[in-house]
Formats: structure tokens, sequence, C-alpha cells
């Protein structure tokens, strides 16, 4: 690392997001975010000595801020195999799930991960450093139509194509191994004046690709869906569009696709009612002390 790194991760809308869990005594809680374990000691705070929390994050730099409490149970897993893992410890139905989908501090900062255009290094972006594709493995293999959608879809680029084609035609040349070498290629094609932010929607866009989010974030709200018992609370802190709205459809329709399904009479069939129907956000105080969180986005609902 090239930085001292003063705090893993700076839980965002803490008392917002433990508040909406509804904590009550020998409840049984899942937190499938853990990173840092903000969000999980303040649930673990709130909890009673007969209530239990099972904690889910796949990355093994996680694992140092594991908490000593016979309440808490530590997951290393990706979030999608949910269902799976509370199957594994024999808990049936659970009574709040919270998932705060930002990606810790911790990454951003860390110059080994290749998740930031700060550093140079491995362009890697892994959560799982055990597992699957790299960056370098997207940016290199992918077809120009492939890479154009990824930049427009999970980074709302709006030169996508152009993007895809400089880089097809470069990697022809010399592989694309470095977020140096990624840099050296795209840069001229942002001005300036906005280039921290284009830049930072590019790096986002191949994050989300690298490590399936959409597609473990639709995975792990199906499963939610089922574990929580009537009455439980899914509270989710989103900070991306396509995140936000498979997660607002999910709790309006009980589907990612916002499809919804009408009995008889007409009434929309969903497992859920809003406990929030206007999105939480950050306030001014917060966004001040942690500008990270100034995209979050926190959205509850309850099981029917």
């Amino acid at each position: 690392m090239n930085e001292p790194e003063q705090t893993y991760h700076v839980p965002v809308l803490l008392h917002e997001s433990i508040e909406g869990m509804h904590i009550q005594p020998g409840g049984t809680y899942v937190d499938v975010t853990f990173g840092g374990g903000g969000h999980s000691k303040e649930i673990l705070n709130t909890m009673d000595a007969t209530g239990k929390l099972f904690s889910f994050d796949q990355d093994q730099d996680a694992e140092r801020n594991i908490v000593n409490d016979k309440r808490f149970t530590f997951v290393r897993s990706n979030f999608r195999y949910l269902h799976n893992f509370l199957r594994y410890y024999g808990v049936d139905q659970v009574d709040a799930i919270l998932a705060d989908l930002g990606v810790s501090s911790h990454h951003f900062d860390d110059s080994e991960r290749g998740f930031s255009f700060r550093f140079d290094g491995q362009l890697d972006m892994r959560m799982n450093k055990r597992a699957g594709m790299t960056a370098t493995d997207i940016v290199n293999t992918y077809d120009e139509e492939r890479l154009a959608d990824i930049f427009y879809l999970y980074g709302e680029l709006k030169n996508s194509r152009k993007l895809a084609a400089v880089l097809v035609k470069a990697r022809v040349q010399k592989k694309i191994a470095t977020i140096g070498d990624f840099l050296e290629i795209i840069k001229p094609l942002f001005g300036k004046e906005r280039e921290k932010k284009e830049l930072a929607k590019v790096f986002q866009a191949l994050r989300i690709e690298v490590n399936q989010e959409m597609e473990a974030l639709k995975e792990m709200l199906y499963a939610a869906t089922e574990a929580l018992k009537p009455g439980g609370r899914l509270v989710i802190i989103t900070y991306h569009s396509l995140e936000d709205r498979m997660v607002k459809n999910i709790m309006k329709t009980g589907n990612v696709e916002g499809k919804a399904e009408k009995d008889f009479f007409g009434n929309i069939q969903t497992p859920f009612k809003l406990v929030n129907n206007k999105v939480i956000v950050p306030s001014e105080e917060e966004i001040a002390r942690n500008p990270r969180s100034r995209s979050a986005k926190l959205r509850i609902a309850e099981k029917k």
C-alpha cells in the first residue's frame, strides 16, 4: 500500500439503517455486507443477549474485523449464497437483513487491489481474490460490443463505444496489464475538467462486471425475500441507479424487473409493504464527514 490506511470503512447511514431493522429481543439478524464491521457492531450493540447475527463477506481482508462475540457468526462467502448458508446453520427464517452495497473505503485505498485510478498496480478489482476473472482479463478478452455494453450499462458513459474501440485497438499492440497501461489508453478520451468523474465511472463499470454484482444482488434479493419472517425487515443501502432500481422493484412488486402481479381485483401482489415511501439519503453533515456517502440511498420494507 502506498499510504497508511486510517479506517477500513466508515459505515453509511448507520443510525437510520439499524433503526430500520427494528431489532427485537431474541431476534436473528443478517448483515450480508460485513466489510469493516461497522453496521454489524452496531447491530450487536442493539441486540439483547439471546439474539444472533450472521455476517457475510467474501473478501479475506474483512476477516481482520471479525467480532469476538458468542452471538456473532462470520460467513466467508458472497451474499448470493445467503439461502445455502442459512440452511447450513439451521436457520429457517430471520427477523431482518441489512445490505450496504457500497465498496469499502479499504478497497479504494489499497493500491494492490486495483479499484482506484489514484494508484498504479495490477488491474484486478476482485472482491474475492481467490476466484474469478480480473479487470485485466475483461479488457483484454471481451469483444468490442460487450465492452461497450458494460461501460454504458454500469458506468452510464456516453462515449462507451469509443472507449471500447480504443481499448480493442490498443490491446492488439500490447496486453493491458496495469492501471497505468489502462489509463494511458483511456485518459485522452476525457476532458481535464471531468476526468476524475469519468474515470470513476469507467472503474465502477469494470468492478461491477468483474464481481458480477448485479447477478449476485438479484440472487440475494430473492433469497432474502424467502428468508424473512412475516414482519421481518429488508434494509438496503444502494449507490448505483441499477442497484437502486432492483431494490425498489423487489420491494414494490416482489421481483427485480418490477413486473407487478395483480389479483382478480387488480391489487398488486407483493410480499412487502414499504416502511419508507420516500428514499432516505445522508444528511449534509454526514456527507461533509464522509464524502463517499453522497450517492447512498436507503430503502426499507417489511415482509407481509
